[in-house]
């Protein structure tokens, strides 16, 4: 799905992704781990368009997505969540699940004065898609809430629910469990698992929590100082010496490395 191929980007003398290639397979769930400041959001950045590249490429579908926008990534199926949840805090739940899809035909003035019957079929069909969103996520209780006064871990399953508004092919994922307590984490993590199974997503997660990332993914993609340092199971990581000392120095230990 996804192929990078000697990705560089720099800031100044700083070089916070140094010559990372790596794949992202069809259908996988892949995890992306490495201590802090190894480059993996920015990564993310330059493969969602965020951040144009210094140098190298992007591949996905083997097309050459490198430097799109994110817009434009956004209509081929790739889609990115962040650290800190992006919602629209003074629309309800459902509303903001609603405005996903482009090319809406309200969003043009003419058409709210000449064809508002296209646009309220249009709307009931989105409420429609969304309250079945909001049922997959156990959520629906929420749909009339306003997003800015949801937890952390509700406004990360909000993100989740708008990449299912639209159709996503690999999406990715930073930091979802960043602030959430446990229960929630794994709503997330079986609404993951079934999005990939059901629907087919193609999903690449970062995340430091190995006990969330052991459960989810397979493989896993070991980052440190901008460079992807191993690839493997979860099991295979955490008994990768190489990957032991880039967290924690050498000699820890490996149950040192998941507990941190």
């Amino acid at each position: 799905m996804i192929r990078v191929e000697d990705l560089h980007r720099h800031f100044g003398g700083f070089h916070a992704v140094d010559g990372a290639s790596l794949t992202i397979e069809t259908g996988s769930i892949t995890g992306l781990i490495g201590p802090n400041g190894a480059g993996k959001s920015t990564l993310f950045n330059v493969i969602a368009g965020v951040l144009p590249p210094t140098s190298g490429r992007v591949f996905m579908d083997n097309e050459d997505i490198t430097g799109l926008p994110p817009h434009t990534l956004f209509h081929k199926g790739l889609l990115r969540t962040f650290q800190l949840a992006h919602e629209f805090s003074s629309m309800t739940v459902r509303e903001n699940l609603m405005m996903v899809p482009g090319a809406q035909s309200g969003e043009t003035i003419w058409k709210t004065w000449l064809q508002r019957g296209r646009i309220w079929r249009e709307e009931a069909e989105l409420r429609r898609r969304a309250d079945e969103v909001l049922d997959f996520l156990t959520i629906r209780h929420l749909a009339h809430e306003k997003a800015g006064n949801l937890s952390g871990g509700q406004k990360k399953l909000l993100e989740l629910g708008r990449t299912m508004m639209v159709d996503a092919k690999v999406v990715f994922l930073d930091e979802v469990g960043a602030g959430v307590n446990r229960t929630l984490l794994m709503t997330i993590a079986d609404a993951i698992i079934r999005l990939n199974r059901e629907r087919g997503y193609t999903f690449c997660v970062i995340e430091h929590d190995m006990d969330f990332i052991g459960k989810l993914c397979d493989p896993v993609i070991v980052m440190a100082e901008g460079k992807v340092l191993a690839q493997g199971s979860a099991a295979d990581i955490m008994k990768n010496e190489a990957v032991i000392e880039a967290y924690l120095g050498t000699g820890l230990k490996n149950k040192d490395m998941v507990g941190a």
